[in-house]
């Protein structure tokens, strides 16, 4: 391995100037053509077969090695955010109200820095690699399904995965066997009541009220109906009712999500948020309609493979510490790959020390260290090269 992590060395630079170029042209979820287009010149040029329009902007690119062995794919996303960015970095996005507030660029700029890195090493390699370049990671449904759906996974025996954690110290690589990220769903709730004038509030059935109540009746679900030693959340994310400062609203809308990691627990607060908002309604004659949308399945990381990351990391140059990181309620639609494939997705902490705040994923100040990318590259890489079929 000696030779993937010196060339890796020195094509860094290389990869971050790819993960900044990929940061000033962010694109949303299912817009991401020119990064697309982007990702698939940068493989023709090193000579790999592709296969573009992938269950929509996906991109496949195929490496064969000299050598028999295992198909391993090795999975990175690309789409943005719709957050305006709010760093003072020299290569903050052109694109007005999207940012890469997630790490993708970062992601996408470490496979092709390592596709470069193992093309040039193809008398080593047994098998083949599959660099799966995957769309629409933020927004459900998601382009790892459609990807799937459009055959990229045929003929794959594994596959791995990587986040860079903003705020997981560099150096850092944490794995988890078993579930790793919940399943994030969405809830659409809005309450009919009736409007009128705010000096008769007696002849009006107030959304408002009956919403504030609803949000604190919402929230007994998980502290009171939920096994405390089980994991879930309920949070209301956003409350309209837009009137003028003297008129009761008619109506009322509440969005919100819900995380868990069991799918007794996630059919249980489906049906009990309906519950919830029946009583609360009834109770001021009022109406209501509700919609529950199902994300990602849960994460769920496969025993063996998970085993042999947790294994392979400490060898690597750059790594510090190797460790079983904790659940996180976070999505990731990386999980339908494992339904269909063995593999695991680990975590590269990507904190600079240096930095007095971290900011969290999905904030518009979110960063990275760059130096990252050349970790989990080597851990990709080394994955890659190492991994056997039993």
């Amino acid at each position: 391995m000696k030779q993937l992590f010196t060339e890796l060395d020195n094509i860094y630079e290389e990869i971050v100037e790819i993960r900044r170029y990929l940061h000033q042209h962010p694109e949303l979820s299912f817009e991401e053509e020119n990064t697309a287009k982007y990702i698939a010149e940068y493989h023709e040029k090193l000579g790999h077969e592709i296969r573009k329009n992938v269950g929509g902007n996906g991109v496949l690119a195929y490496l064969k090695g000299d050598k028999p062995g295992p198909t391993i794919a090795l999975r990175a996303d690309f789409d943005a955010l719709p957050i305006t960015e709010q760093t003072d970095v020299p290569f903050k996005s052109l694109n007005d109200g999207v940012m890469h507030a997630c790490g993708h660029d970062g992601h996408t700029a470490t496979l092709l820095g390592l596709a470069k890195v193992l093309n040039s090493m193809k008398s080593e390699i047994e098998g083949t690699i599959v660099f799966l370049h995957q769309h629409a990671e933020e927004l459900p449904p998601g382009g790892a399904n459609a990807m799937i759906g459009n055959g990229c996974l045929e003929g794959v025996d594994v596959i791995f995965g990587t986040h860079l954690q903003a705020q997981t110290p560099l150096g850092e690589i944490g794995y988890r066997t078993g579930p790793l990220q919940a399943a994030p769903d969405r809830f659409d709730i809005k309450i009919f009541g009736k409007g009128g004038h705010a000096a008769s509030p007696h002849d009006t059935k107030d959304s408002i009220v009956i919403g504030a109540q609803l949000i604190n009746n919402l929230q007994q679900i998980v502290s009171r109906r939920v096994d405390p030693l089980e994991s879930a959340v309920v949070s209301v994310c956003n409350f309209e009712a837009k009137n003028p400062y003297n008129v009761i609203a008619d109506t009322a809308e509440l969005t919100g999500t819900v995380r868990t990691f069991k799918e007794d627990i996630r059919n249980f607060i489906e049906k009990e948020i309906d519950r919830v908002i029946k009583g609360t309604c009834l109770v001021s004659n009022a109406s209501y309609e509700y919609t529950y949308t199902r994300g990602y399945p849960t994460t769920v990381n496969h025993k063996e493979e998970t085993e042999f990351i947790a294994a392979l990391a400490p060898s690597i140059p750059g790594v510090v510490t190797v460790k079983e990181t904790e659940p996180i309620m976070g999505g990731e639609d990386f999980s339908y790959y494992l339904q269909n494939i063995k593999g695991t997705f680990f975590f590269t902490g990507a904190q600079n020390p240096e930095w007095d705040q971290a900011y969290a994923h999905h904030h518009p100040k979110f960063d990275i260290d760059e130096r990252a990318l050349l970790i989990a590259a080597k851990v990709l890489g080394a994955a890659a090269l190492n991994y056997k079929v039993e």
